[in-house]
């Protein structure tokens, strides 16, 4: 029987394995030992690099001596299976120990099934039409799940009407100031810039039509009907929506949610319900405070430009709009708010138990309200133009 031995230790000190090149029964057999980790890698990769590979028959693998294996040590003896079958032999693995297989096998499907998304696709027309088609289905799954769970959300909405000691006041109060009282000084400044800078448009424009007072017309219709609401629940999307998902995914990933359920408790009646109760409450209020600071800097910056009096700009503002343009625009408060808060919370529950997919999912969450406020605005003021409002 020939035999052939390397052993030794890497450069950090850590002991590496070993390859035994043994002849049994006129059979070549490579024997491994020791620790095929991380840590070894390297001195083991150079073994194998210096190693004569049969090229020819049968060749056995045994990993009886191995006693330490990990992802690095597994992709080694791939390798080495790979290099002994491109050296024309035909290597098999000899007893491969129980706690071993699984990563074996792991690392072998991996090979035999790669991850098509890490390859190069076809960009021709029925490639294109692929990836139309999975978006498609895509977005009608997520509009089934996001479904689904509206009617969870509902269900455990009439459990608390039908008994109120179910609802959690102090969750309740506790999220009214978080999303409504900490968000009175982002909404009021951005109002007064977007109305400071509309009113300065807009004078600018009618001023070389002679229609300067126009321009207080339109300030008020269009902050009360659109500016005001719309910016609210755009700033509200970002900043509370995505404050839900981050909230409940970290909780997901710290497997808290798996507690709640194993004392019988609801997730969705314990986060979901006080979250959009005290968002339906305060976006109304601080839509309301958006209309009057979009009205304040609108109204400064007319009277600057058109050197108008404040008198003169308060009556034709009470000229222009009246209370059902007030009510035009604050009535799509509570539909918007419900949409930021379903959509914030239905995303942190589809967080996966990692902090990349919480960041993913926190993202998806603001681009999703904010689109879906849009079309909600869409849909308001084709509603209310067949309505003749």
């Amino acid at each position: 029987m020939s035999e052939t031995h390397w052993t030794g230790r890497d450069g950090h000190g850590h002991k590496s394995g070993s390859i035994e090149l043994r002849d049994i029964a006129g059979k070549p057999v490579l024997a491994l030992s020791g620790v095929w980790s991380v840590p070894t890698a390297a001195a083991l990769s150079r073994q194998i690099a210096d190693l004569s590979l049969p090229s020819q028959g049968q060749v056995g693998i045994d990993l009886t001596q191995v006693s330490v294996m990990d992802t690095s040590g597994a992709w080694l003896i791939h390798g080495l299976m790979v290099d002994l079958k491109k050296n024309g032999a035909a290597p098999t693995l000899e007893n491969l120990k129980e706690q071993h297989a699984p990563l074996m096998h792991l690392v072998e499907g991996a090979v035999a099934n790669p991850d098509e998304s890490i390859h190069s696709k076809s960009t021709s027309p029925l490639r294109l039409l692929e990836i139309t088609g999975e978006a498609t289905i895509a977005a009608l799954s997520k509009g089934r799940e996001l479904t689904n769970f509206v009617g969870m959300l509902t269900v455990s909405f009439l459990r608390a009407v039908k008994s109120p000691s179910r609802l959690r006041p102090i969750s309740i109060v506790n999220q009214l100031e978080l999303t409504g009282l900490r968000a009175i000084p982002i909404i009021g400044l951005l109002s007064f810039l977007i109305g400071v800078t509309l009113a300065y448009l807009m004078a600018d424009q009618f001023r070389a039509y002679g229609l300067d007072v126009f321009t207080v017309n339109v300030l008020g219709i269009f902050v009360l009907r659109e500016a005001g609401v719309l910016i609210t629940a755009i700033v509200i999307a970002g900043r509370s929506g995505s404050a839900f998902t981050a909230e409940i995914g970290t909780m997901k990933v710290n497997e808290e949610l798996d507690a709640l359920r194993t004392l019988g408790l609801d997730p969705v009646e314990v986060l979901v319900l006080p979250r959009v109760l005290a968002l339906v409450i305060t976006l109304p209020f601080l839509a309301f405070w958006a209309d009057l600071m979009g009205l304040l800097g609108g109204g400064m910056m007319t009277m600057l430009v058109l050197d108008m009096t404040p008198l003169q700009f308060v009556q034709q503002l009470k000229e222009a709009v009246n209370l059902k343009t007030f009510m035009v625009g604050l009535v799509k408060a509570p539909v918007h708010a419900y949409i930021i808060a379903v959509v914030g919370c239905f995303e942190g529950f589809k967080v996966q138990r990692s902090a990349e997919s919480v960041g993913k999912q926190t993202t998806t969450s603001v681009v999703e309200a904010i689109f879906l406020v849009i079309v909600a605005t869409a849909a308001f003021s084709v509603m209310f133009s067949v309505l003749g409002i």
